[in-house]
């Protein structure tokens, strides 16, 4: 066997332990595992990994990003435990940032991040649950110490490839070790979507045993499909191709998630409760902030997408307000005139809105109706006297003269 042959073998045997072959055949997601107990780090690298876990929470707790909201942080907290046992929630605590992003993550030593952009997106306490404990399944695999082990001895192995190629003067020795590098960090990658798909039968174990609906973990995905789908239709791209996975895709694809998400759902499950009004309710502070964030982003279609599912249990005043700012920031002649439609809904839906009376007036003035434009803009300056903006707005609509 020749040292090439050999080395392969040798990257690929560490990277063998991550493997997991979801039981797609199977009836239902398995049954969350029995609780152990409060886990403690083993062994000279996670204990060290541990520790700067332990530096990067210390980081975050001063970070101008994170929220601080009591309420907000216990309501997240609550849903987690609620999924995965209040025993097995102990470990953990939850962080959330505003960042609008689609996002959550896990760290070895419990600490859990949970994005801005996730809360947006996820409409009920079900899909939220979802992304929680596909999180929380990571941290009970210890997914991220057997990544670090894996990559790690390819990388270890990768090096004395290169070593090995560069004493050589066979030009297939070289060969062989570009290809030896390929099969090292493809198998790295493959092994990280076989740990995503675990993690994500885990949540749905979970969510399964729970008293929330488990289907809503595969309309997390279709969701985020539906998005993306809206976003490149906008740029005038081609409608990604959720099936396929590329060589270097640390996850597996969408489609694929949905489809054994959907799959594996407990059937029974499907008429319970997902939570939407408690969902709502607990969002209802923050939600005004976080769709001001996605909108500053400047993806329209993505924007309208959020807003337009959010909108399915109902239009309010902060939605109709958050797609006249949309339409208002691209500023298409069409736009301004839709924009300040919108933004007449949010006035009549929430009369003390007074951002709406400030949106209303700007669009209405970049259009060419002054007049009507200065009394929407006279509105805004009467419901927020003391806005920051109140000495530039005061310029663009002086006050009436009152006649003798």
């Amino acid at each position: 066997m020749s040292k090439f042959r050999q080395l392969s073998l040798l990257a690929l045997a560490p990277l063998s332990a991550l493997v997991f072959m979801p039981p797609l055949h199977a009836a239902t997601a398995p049954m969350p595992p029995p609780f152990e107990g409060v886990y403690q780090p083993q062994g000279v690298d996670e204990i060290g990994w541990w520790r700067e876990d332990d530096e990067d929470e210390r980081a975050l707790l001063n970070s101008p990003v994170l929220i601080h909201d009591e309420k907000l942080n216990n309501y997240v907290t609550d849903v987690l435990c609620r999924t995965v046992g209040y025993d097995r929630c102990s470990a953990t605590r939850v962080y959330i940032i505003r960042e609008p992003v689609f996002n959550a993550s896990m760290t070895m030593n419990g600490t859990m991040r949970v994005f801005s952009g996730l809360l947006l997106r996820t409409r009920n306490e079900a899909e939220l649950a979802s992304v929680l404990a596909h999180e929380f399944g990571h941290f009970e695999r210890r997914h991220g110490l057997q990544r670090f082990k894996g990559l790690r001895s390819g990388s270890d192995v990768a090096a004395w490839a290169s070593v090995l190629a560069g004493v050589s003067m066979n030009y297939g020795a070289h060969r062989s070790m570009h290809g030896l590098n390929y099969q090292i960090y493809g198998s790295y990658f493959r092994f990280s979507r076989d740990d995503e798909r675990e993690a994500d039968l885990l949540g749905l174990g979970y969510l399964n045993s729970s008293d929330l609906r488990p289907h809503a973990a595969a309309e997390v995905w279709e969701n985020l499909m539906g998005e993306a789908t809206a976003s490149a239709s906008i740029k005038g791209l081609k409608k990604p191709n959720f099936g396929r996975v590329a060589f270097f895709a640390s996850h597996p694809g969408n489609q694929e998630r949905a489809n054994y998400l959907s799959a594996l759902a407990l059937p029974d499950g499907a008429g319970r409760d997902d939570g939407a009004d408690r969902y709502r309710e607990a969002l209802a502070d923050w939600m005004p902030i976080f769709l001001d964030d996605q909108v500053k982003l400047n993806d329209f279609g993505a924007s309208e997408y959020i807003i337009e599912s959010l909108a399915q249990n109902g239009w309010t005043a902060e939605l109709w307000f958050a797609r006249g700012e949309l339409y208002r920031n691209r500023g298409h002649p069409r736009d301004l005139v839709n924009a300040a439609e919108f933004y007449r809904e949010a006035a009549f839906a929430d009369p003390d809105l007074a951002d709406a009376y400030r949106g209303l007036g700007l669009s209405l003035m970049k259009a060419g109706k002054r007049s009507e434009g200065q009394g929407a803009l006279r509105r805004y300056l009467e419901l927020n006297p003391d806005a920051s903006d109140a000495k530039m707005i005061r310029m663009m609509a002086p006050e009436l003269e009152v006649s003798e």
